[in-house]
């Protein structure tokens, strides 16, 4: 394992801890009665409220002046200003706990509990004058430096991506905006979830694992379960065991959820990402529409107060009613092509000549979705509902009831990106049946997004289910649209990422190489130089230094290389 000089030296603390009789990681549980926000806000007029203060969380920033401190505390609400005082803390003559605990052994990172009153500074900062503390927890690893100024401005920042994504808990302890994200992404599941329940809509589960991936257009995960000896999928939507729910007798039901998609990675594409759907008996797309621009209203003012969102330049209006558009409207109108006149051929030749890759798997539906998404969505804006959609791209949606090859769907967008997906559900089991038929088909020319065949749906349509309607919302996207970020990754606590490249060691060959005699190979590697990378950033003066007391230590007697020397090893 690989130690920078700062984990070592934190290690040696937690050792002269114990030597001290201080456990590091206590297991009783720590009192709290307050929180940094609630202070900060609620002080000044309630100030009798806090005259005994227990509180819990993590330093993150120190300014010890000789007998007294000053500390920036951070819990789960916010921060707040910690002061210190040697003789509080140590009113008889033992200064141990303020002089070698408080001022030597603490990091920035290290969890406490402290106890005191809250009072103001002379310079008017709310603080907590602390009278007792408790180490809770002694971390290992030193946190990186946010540096902010006045204006709030950040200055050497953490903010590399692969190191956000990969290691969030540090990217929440030292940026309270991601932290803000994520509180907002709860809230539109709740109120979402309290939209739905105080209509009697009732929430449920279904299965990750099935035997056959439907309800969605997409490539599945695959994975096998030993004791069946059988291969499963990893569900690629919920919609077709929802709707059996709908068979059984439920009006309306919903479930918030984990999907899997096996494709491409980008901004606004994860492969394990989060959606709701919604199943209600009854409904048709028409009254979805409405639905979905009373509830989306709800969940902006619930998030930012507003029905109006930032995204970038962009300000967006989730207050309805939203317009709607057919999507061959859409496409005479970005393009000046009339697809409902052409026939396939004709279709994939203007793509063709377009420069857009199609194929001869691509039936007309298919290829007037790729129009769609090549050359109109990135202009849709503001939610817009895109309606209407070709029977060979809904297999799971009634025929629109005037449009002859069309069926009743809509897909709303949002500043070019679809947010949800929605129909009057196909409640014909023998309709139901030759769709499906018509997706073998088109996977037998290739299509590797086409359904299967799902009997056991078809045998429960056929016992009847009412008529429906359905939605599916992307919760990742909308919480993109809702707190103005542009990369999913930044509104998914843990995205998918490639796995981390591990460090590998350095041989004693591969030292000998660097021109480093076998008699001073123990003592790099006690100076924590494991790799030649690191060798080579090294500071040459300084591992001369660090080689004189190590020698001493190791007990090398051979005599010292000289600096030029060093500088050789050190040099890339």
């Amino acid at each position: 394992m690989l130690l920078s000089e700062q984990e070592i030296l934190r290690r040696q603390k937690r050792d002269d801890l114990i030597k001290m009789g201080i456990e590091p990681y206590p297991a009783e549980a720590y009192p709290v009665n307050a929180y940094a926000d609630d202070i900060s806000k609620n002080y000044e007029n309630r100030k009798i409220d806090y005259k005994s203060v227990s509180m819990a969380g993590r330093l993150m920033g120190f300014r010890i002046m000789g007998s007294a401190a000053f500390a920036e505390f951070q819990d789960s609400t916010g921060r707040i200003q910690l002061y210190f005082r040697r003789d509080d803390l140590c009113p008889g003559e033992d200064k141990t706990l303020y002089n070698t605990v408080f001022k030597k052994l603490l990091d920035i990172g290290d969890i406490i509990g402290v106890k005191g009153f809250v009072f103001t500074t002379q310079t008017g900062e709310i603080s907590v004058h602390v009278q007792e503390f408790t180490l809770l927890n002694k971390a290992l690893r030193p946190l990186p430096i946010v540096k902010r100024d006045e204006d709030g401005k950040v200055h050497d920042g953490f903010t590399d991506p692969e190191l956000r994504y990969r290691q969030r808990y540090v990217d929440l302890i030292v940026n309270p905006e991601v932290r803000d994200i994520f509180v907002k992404r709860a809230r539109i599941i709740s109120t979402m979830r309290s939209y739905f329940d105080t209509r009697g809509w009732l929430e449920v589960e279904t299965p990750v694992l099935q035997s056959i991936h439907g309800g969605a257009a997409a490539r599945p995960f695959t994975t096998h379960h030993n004791a069946l000896d059988m291969g499963l999928y990893l569900r690629i939507a919920t919609e077709l065991h929802l709707k059996r729910l709908i068979v059984g007798g439920f009006e309306g039901v919903y479930e918030f959820g984990k999907l899997f998609r096996n494709e491409g990675m980008d901004r606004t594409h994860n492969p394990e990402f989060t959606t709701v759907e919604l199943y209600v008996a009854y409904q048709d797309y028409l009254w979805m529409m409405e639905m979905t621009e009373q509830l989306l209203e709800k969940v902006a003012l619930a998030v930012n107060g507003t029905t109006k969102a930032h995204f970038g330049a962009v300000e967006l209006d989730f207050a309805g009613p939203y317009p709607r558009l057919s999507i061959t409207d859409a496409i005479l109108q970005y393009t000046g092509l009339n697809v409902d006149t052409l026939d396939e051929a004709a279709i994939r030749a203007q793509c063709r000549e377009w420069g857009m890759e199609v194929d001869e798997s691509m039936g007309k539906g298919k290829l007037i979705d790729e129009i769609f998404g090549e050359k109109v969505e990135a202009n849709i804006i503001q939610p817009t509902f895109i309606i209407d959609h070709p029977v060979e791209m809904s297999p799971l949606t009634k025929k629109h009831r005037s449009k002859p090859g069309m069926v009743e769907r809509f897909e709303l967008f949002v500043n070019g990106k679809e947010i949800a997906n929605a129909y009057s559900e196909l409640n014909d089991p023998i309709e139901q049946k030759a769709r499906f038929e018509d997706q073998l088909k088109l996977k037998e020319r290739g299509d590797d997004e086409a359904m299967e065949m799902d009997e056991d749906f078809i045998r429960s349509l056929e016992y009847g289910m009412p008529p429906a309607s359905g939605i599916g919302i992307g919760i990742d996207r909308l919480t993109m649209m809702l707190t103005n970020n542009a990369s999913i990754q930044e509104v998914i606590f843990f995205p998918q990422m490639r796995p981390e490249k591990k460090v590998e060691l350095a041989k004693d060959a591969d030292y000998l190489a660097a021109g480093v005699p076998a008699v001073w190979i123990p003592a790099l590697q006690k100076l924590n130089i494991h790799t030649i990378e690191q060798l080579k950033s090294a500071n040459p003066n300084k591992v001369f230094n660090d080689l004189g007391g190590i020698r001493k230590k190791l007990k090398i007697e051979e005599k010292m290389p000289s600096l030029e020397m060093v500088k050789d090893w050190t040099t890339a």
